[in-house]
């Protein structure tokens, strides 16, 4: 049975309130790129101001603010809240918003820090506390024992979730639960009718045991945007050939198969320890009439965008250079969180 009579996980695309953010800052990994990094979230945040509000965590207001303004941000759209955090990715410590009858509700779930790799015992407590401080104006917000990170999953907004078995099943997160149990959970959750397990597919560099935000995501018109890679020769050539196959046998909850739109894929880029970096056009970020797009000084970075505007032809598509953001083993979409119309009024 879900929570409620009725119930939805609502699509990315649907219209917003606001984007949850946390600034960067000098005691996370961060300090070694904080500036490089800071200007990268200027300018997501400049884009998101002019289409929306923005939630911004930080840990002090003034400085940010002045870094903004020179960027050019509507700071009227902006509602900064001091708190502390362990690290800016707020899709994976933010709350999940469910659509009712009576209105939205937020669904605070437990983040461990992808299955215990780094703490993030701040992180954990950051949506309680943004609560408790009117964040969300008047929402419910209900906490639920369940380790679950946003970035693990995506919604057609119809009743069809898509996830991978490598993030979900991870004997870290919730090691009691078998496959069902968990697809179970999911449901009862978010009302879905349908679960869609993404079996292949890993991008070396990535924390998050394949989070789906970085391999496929829902778009409109029962579309699925994945990440392709079409060099033979790269490591993720095969899993990612493989991954292809799976999507194009999956069907919605109405049964029927998924316009795929295959995103180009970048070069190898590797730090300076030739560590390689996770690096996918994927990672992007809906809001209101706009897609912000991650892209990496790559000769594939037009053809992403054209991809993403096939899917989105009445949004303004938006290139962000994420180098240094892929640096910290992540990229757009995972810094951000989107709370659709309802959660703030």
């Amino acid at each position: 049975m879900p929570f409620y009579a009725k119930q939805r996980l609502p699509a990315e695309w649907e219209k917003q309130d606001a984007i949850l953010i946390a600034w960067p800052h000098k005691l996370t990994d961060w300090a070694p790129q904080l500036s490089a990094a800071e200007q990268v979230f200027a300018r997501i945040i400049r884009e998101i101001s002019h289409c929306e509000s923005i939630l911004l965590i930080v840990q002090q207001e003034k400085p940010v603010a002045q870094i903004l303004s020179a960027t050019g941000a509507d700071l009227k759209n902006i509602f900064f809240h001091t708190l502390p955090c362990n690290d800016p990715w707020a899709r994976d410590f933010g709350p999940l918003t469910i659509l009712t009858e009576q209105g939205p509700v937020l669904l605070d779930f437990t983040f461990n820090g992808w299955g215990n790799k780094f703490d993030a015992s701040l992180d954990n407590e950051l949506t309680t506390k943004l609560h408790a401080a009117k964040a969300f104006g008047h929402t419910p917000l209900r906490s639920i024992p369940f380790v679950l990170e946003g970035g693990s999953i995506e919604s057609d907004g119809e009743g069809t979730l898509l996830t991978s078995t490598a993030c979900l099943l991870e004997k870290n997160r919730n090691p009691q639960l078998s496959q069902s149990e968990i697809e179970t959970r999911l449901n009862l959750y978010f009302g879905c009718e349908k679960v869609l397990w993404l079996e292949q597919g890993t991008l070396q560099g990535d924390d998050t045991d394949s989070h789906i935000d970085t391999l496929a995501r829902f778009a409109p018109n029962n579309s699925i945007i994945f990440q392709g890679c079409q060099d033979q020769k790269d490591s993720h050539f095969r899993p990612f050939a493989t991954m292809h196959k799976q999507l194009a046998a999956f069907t919605s909850v109405h049964n029927k198969r998924y316009r795929l739109l295959e995103l180009p894929w970048p070069q190898a880029r590797y730090d300076q320890n030739g560590r390689r970096l996770p690096a996918t056009y994927a990672n992007f970020l809906i809001i209101n009439n706009a897609v912000l797009v991650p892209t990496y000084c790559d000769p594939a970075d037009q053809v992403a965008l054209q991809v993403i505007t096939r899917a989105f032809p009445h949004h303004k598509i938006i290139g962000i250079d994420c180098c240094s953001l892929i640096e910290q083993n992540g990229s757009l979409h995972c810094l951000t969180m989107q709370l659709p119309k309802g959660v703030l009024s």
